[in-house]
């Protein structure tokens, strides 16, 4: 990513009202995406449209079930079945066999070019389509499965499995599905996501994968230092980001990063402050 599309995406994640597909499509040009500064917006302009072909299909779905566009009087579930109408069955847009074992996964870009994804990158178009046609649609976090929310996320709605072909989930299979994960249904786990909460889920999502293929560190550090960029974060991932740059041979670099992670860690964890402290002396010494 050149600094012109980090500082973009620094940027749009401190907007007022950021918009959740850019921030998805900027991650792009870490991983194979290329632009120079000035031709950014040319880079971005096939995904772009590809939404707008998405939103075309859920318009002429709408037009067919004689709804109206704002849908100020559908019921949730009716608005939902619209939605999955149109892109689960008409843009075959779902999750697929291996998608967690690729990267591409995570990419909305390849998402939308390859109509299979993670949960939440295929939530991320249900919900971009949405804001495109005005439809309420959201994000919502549920620990290890990602799904939409349809409707008002403090009143009436209905909850949507958008990786399985749009299927409308009752309260027992949001049951099931959290506790596939060892949580209990709860109202918090049930809040909408921001853009900024996604986008920070879909990086972790990717430092995970990158995590377990250590011939791929490059892209968990890259992955890392755009979670940096969000106005929100783990302080954990300062220390990842300088372990990361040890194990990719700047020692240096990250030697001095854990010795500051280990000042903030004094006031209030000095034993891990003198672990890091170690690690920061063995990063040095890998220099001889």
């Amino acid at each position: 990513m050149s600094e012109e599309s980090r500082a973009r995406f620094a940027a749009e994640a401190r907007a007022e009202e950021p918009s959740l597909e850019l921030l998805c499509l900027l991650i792009g040009f870490e991983a194979g995406l290329e632009a120079p500064p000035e031709r950014l917006d040319e880079a971005l302009a096939p995904s772009f449209d590809a939404l707008e072909r998405l939103a075309s299909v859920v318009r002429a779905a709408l037009r067919e079930a004689s709804l109206d566009a704002d849908m100020t009087d559908a019921a949730p579930a009716e608005t939902a079945a619209v939605l999955a109408g149109a892109l689960a069955g008409s843009a075959d847009l779902r999750g697929g066999p291996g998608v967690y074992k690729r990267l591409e996964s995570s990419l909305l870009h390849e998402v939308l070019r390859r109509g299979r994804g993670l949960p939440i990158t295929v939530a991320a178009v249900w919900i971009a389509v949405g804001r495109r046609v005005g439809l309420p649609v959201y994000g919502v976090p549920l620990p290890g499965h990602f799904v939409v929310g349809v409707g008002d996320p403090t009143g009436e709605h209905v909850l949507v499995d958008a990786f399985h072909g749009g299927r409308i989930l009752s309260t027992e299979d949001t049951e099931a599905l959290v506790a596939q994960a060892g949580y209990r249904l709860s109202p918090d786990l049930l809040r909408a996501a921001s853009p900024q909460d996604i986008v920070l889920r879909t990086l972790a999502n990717i430092r995970n994968w990158a995590a377990a293929r250590p011939e791929h560190a490059r892209t968990q550090l890259w992955a890392t230092e755009l979670s940096l960029l969000l106005p929100r974060h783990p302080a954990q991932l300062r220390l990842e980001r300088a372990e990361l740059l040890v194990k990719t041979g700047h020692f240096v670099e990250g030697a001095a990063e854990m010795e500051e992670y280990a000042t903030i860690l004094d006031a209030f964890d000095p034993e891990s402050a003198k672990r890091v402290r170690l690690e920061a002396k063995a990063a040095r010494f890998r220099l001889n």
